[in-house]
C-alpha cells in the first residue's frame, strides 16, 4: 500500500510503498477513506516528542473495515468506522473505573517477537524492515491494521472526511469540556487557541450550555471563525490577554482550555480562572518544559489538569457526536479548510506551522 513515512526528524515525509500484515485474533483491518493533519503530527515530525522510526504517521481517520480477526466481536466487515488513538483493554484498573483513555495495556499492540503490522519488504533477500506504528494506527496509509478497540463503527450516512475530524480533534475538544472539566448551563469558559482542538472546545461548550465563550487567538481570521462555533466574545492574544479576560467576566473564568501546547499559554490559563475555577491543558506541551504558577493562588482553589483526548469514552461518545452532527449541533463543515491527496501532506504540514487553516484532511480514492 502507499503511505506516508517519516524516516528522519526535521525532514518531510516521504510516499512509500509499504506492506502491512494480515488481522491478527483481535485485529481490524480498514480501507482508510480519510485521515485529518493534525497539529500532534508536526509534534514528532518536528521532534518535540520522541518516536521510533522509520514511522508511518497519521491518528485521525475514519474507513471501511475489510476483514477482521477470528476473535473480533465490535465490528464486521463493511463497518463504517472512526479509529481512535486511545485504544483500551477493558480489563485494567484505567478501564475498569471509566478512564479507558489512560490505558496503555500492551494487550492492543503487537509484541516482541511477532510479526509488525506494518514493513517495509526487502525483495532481495536482505530482510524486511520494521516501520512503527504511529499511535496504534498509522493513518497517513491507504490501510489500517489495529486493534479492535481502536475503532468504532458508525451510521453509514455519516461523510468520512467530517467522521475522521471526529478521531481526534473533534473528540479531543468536546470531551474537555464534557468529561474533563465537567462545564455547565451558564458557566463561563475561555479557549487558548483556535485551531482544529479548539475550535471543537469551543463547540462543545456552546453544546454545553456555557454562558459566556471568550475565544483567543493571534490570528484575526480564526477569531471570526471562532464566533460560528460559539464563541460570544473575542480577544486578540496580547500582553493583556488574562487581564481583559478577567475584566469581561468580573473576575475571571470557571474553566479555561490551552489548546496550543505553550509554557506561556498554559500560564495565562491558570492566571484568567476566577476562585475555584479549574485549567485543562489539551495542547501538548514539548517535553523538557517545565511551567511556573504562582503558590499562593491555589488557596482560591485554583486548579490546573491535563486533558487527553477528551477523557474519551469513545465506543461510546463517537457515535454520539456523530448523531449531533447529523442533527445540526455539532460543526464540522467548518473545520475543513482543504481536502488534499496523500502525496500533498507536506504542504498542509506547512500550513500548521504558519498557523492559517483550520484542518486539511487527506481524502482516499
Amino acid at each position: 500500500m502507499k503511505a506516508a513515512v517519516l524516516r528522519e526528524v526535521g525532514k518531510p515525509l516521504q510516499i512509500e510503498t509499504v506492506s502491512i500484515g494480515k488481522p491478527g485474533p483481535r485485529e481490524v483491518l480498514i480501507r482508510t477513506k480519510a485521515a485529518g493533519v493534525c497539529h500532534s503530527d508536526l509534534h514528532f515530525v518536528e521532534g518535540s516528542y520522541p518516536h521510533p522510526l522509520p514511522a508511518v504517521l497519521g491518528h485521525e481517520s475514519a474507513g471501511v473495515v475489510e476483514a477482521v480477526g477470528s476473535e473480533v466481536r465490535t465490528v464486521k466487515v463493511g463497518d463504517h468506522v472512526i479509529t481512535c488513538l486511545s485504544a483500551y483493554c477493558g480489563h485494567c484498573e484505567v478501564c475498569l473505573t471509566g478512564h479507558m483513555s489512560l490505558c496503555v495495556s500492551s494487550e492492543t499492540k503487537r509484541g516482541k517477537g511477532e510479526e509488525p503490522r506494518l514493513f517495509k519488504e526487502d525483495l532481495s533477500g536482505g530482510g524486511d524492515t520494521k516501520m512503527a506504528q504511529f499511535l496504534n494506527l498509522s493513518s497517513f496509509a491507504e490501510q489500517m491494521l489495529v486493534h479492535e478497540h481502536a475503532c468504532v463503527a458508525v451510521r453509514r450516512d455519516m461523510p468520512f472526511d467530517r467522521a475522521a475530524l471526529i478521531g481526534c480533534s473533534v473528540m479531543t475538544g468536546v470531551g474537555a469540556v464534557i468529561h474533563t472539566s465537567s462545564v455547565r448551563p451558564g458557566e463561563t469558559v475561555a479557549v487558548i487557541g483556535c485551531g482544529g482542538v479548539g475550535l471543537a472546545t469551543i463547540n462543545g461548550a456552546a453544546m454545553a450550555g456555557a454562558g459566556r465563550i471568550i475565544a483567543i487567538d493571534r490570528v484575526p481570521s480564526k477569531l471570526e471563525l471562532a464566533k460560528q462555533f460559539g464563541a460570544t466574545d473575542v480577544i486578540l492574544a496580547g500582553p493583556d490577554t488574562v487581564k481583559e479576560v478577567v475584566e469581561l467576566t468580573g473576575g475571571g473564568v470557571h474553566h479555561s482550555f490551552e489548546a496550543i501546547g505553550l509554557k506561556a499559554t498554559a500560564e495565562q490559563a491558570f492566571k484568567m480562572l476566577r476562585r475555584g475555577g479549574t485549567a485543562n491543558i489539551i495542547g501538548m506541551i514539548p517535553v523538557g518544559t517545565m511551567i511556573e504558577l504562582h503558590g499562593p493562588d491555589f488557596l482560591g482553589e485554583k486548579k490546573i489538569q491535563g486533558s487527553f483526548m477528551g477523557s474519551n469514552r469513545f465506543p461510546v461518545d463517537m457515535p454520539r457526536l456523530v448523531d449531533a452532527y447529523m442533527a445540526g449541533k455539532l460543526k464540522l463543515d467548518e473545520l475543513i479548510s482543504r481536502r488534499i491527496k496523500l502525496e500533498d501532506v507536506n504542504s498542509a504540514f506547512d500550513e500548521l506551522k504558519r498557523g492559517e487553516l483550520a484542518r486539511s484532511v487527506i481524502v482516499f480514492d
